[in-house]
């Protein structure tokens, strides 16, 4: 079985799981997306109280369901926010709390909210971010994750560190329910592991062996997205 096919085959069994065991929230149905599950506010709280979380300037978080109390409490204290936008088609979005009303910020933590409210913002402009949260559909305590299995995670990732926006020593995060922490999962050249993951109910330091992508491997990419993703076309352009 090739290594598309395990992922595929555990995203459906972790999808299934919190399906069954009544741990999904909405948005449904669950598959296909990184799915929302009961406790992710507990998680993020847990995050927040990280000394990786204390410490960041500029926080880039998914704009996913499950990781929006995540993104609440980076703009609650007082931390710039950075979030791709949508299948990265217009790249990234810029939230500073200090430019929005206090009662704008849980609006400004949704996806809705932060197409509105947030700066669009050009390659060169991008901060250097400091602490990295992405969406997880099953990861390994050894720091293997899988997503929902478009990549979008990984381009965004390689993107900025292609742009020197992201050290190799900047921490990934990630929340997820318990259910979510599988044994194995197999990993590829394009992977980025995560060094810490959370849950409602404990915070776990993956000491992770695996390595970090320098940048985008294009001749893993497929080239339709080029098309689909300008971001990619332009840093192509520049390479």
């Amino acid at each position: 079985m090739s290594a598309r096919d395990e992922k595929a085959e555990i995203r459906q069994r972790v999808w299934r799981r919190l399906e069954d065991e009544r741990l999904a929230a909405f948005p449904r149905p669950i598959r296909g997306r990184i799915p929302n599950f009961k406790g992710s506010h507990e998680a993020a709280a847990r995050l927040a109280e990280l000394p990786e979380f204390q410490a960041a300037r500029a926080i880039k978080v998914n704009p996913d369901a499950p990781q929006l109390p995540v993104r609440l409490r980076v703009l609650q204290q007082g931390k710039l926010l950075m979030m791709p936008t949508p299948r990265l088609r217009a790249g990234f979005l810029l939230l500073d709390p200090e430019k929005l009303r206090q009662h704008d910020l849980h609006h400004a933590a949704s996806i809705a909210g932060a197409s509105r409210l947030a700066e669009p913002i050009g390659l060169d402009d991008l901060p250097r971010i400091d602490l990295m949260v992405v969406g997880t559909v099953a990861v390994t305590t050894g720091g293997a994750r899988v997503g929902k299995g478009e990549g979008y995670a990984e381009l965004e990732y390689a993107t900025l560190r292609q742009l020197g926006r992201v050290s190799e020593d900047v921490p990934i995060a990630t929340t997820v329910h318990d259910v979510q922490i599988v044994d194995d999962i197999p990993v590829e050249p394009f992977d980025v592991p995560v060094d810490i993951i959370v849950t409602p109910t404990r915070v776990l330091r993956t000491q992770s062996a695996l390595p970090k992508p320098r940048g985008i491997l294009w001749d893993l990419l497929d080239p339709d997205r080029l098309g689909e993703m300008p971001i990619l076309k332009e840093l192509r352009e520049r390479s």
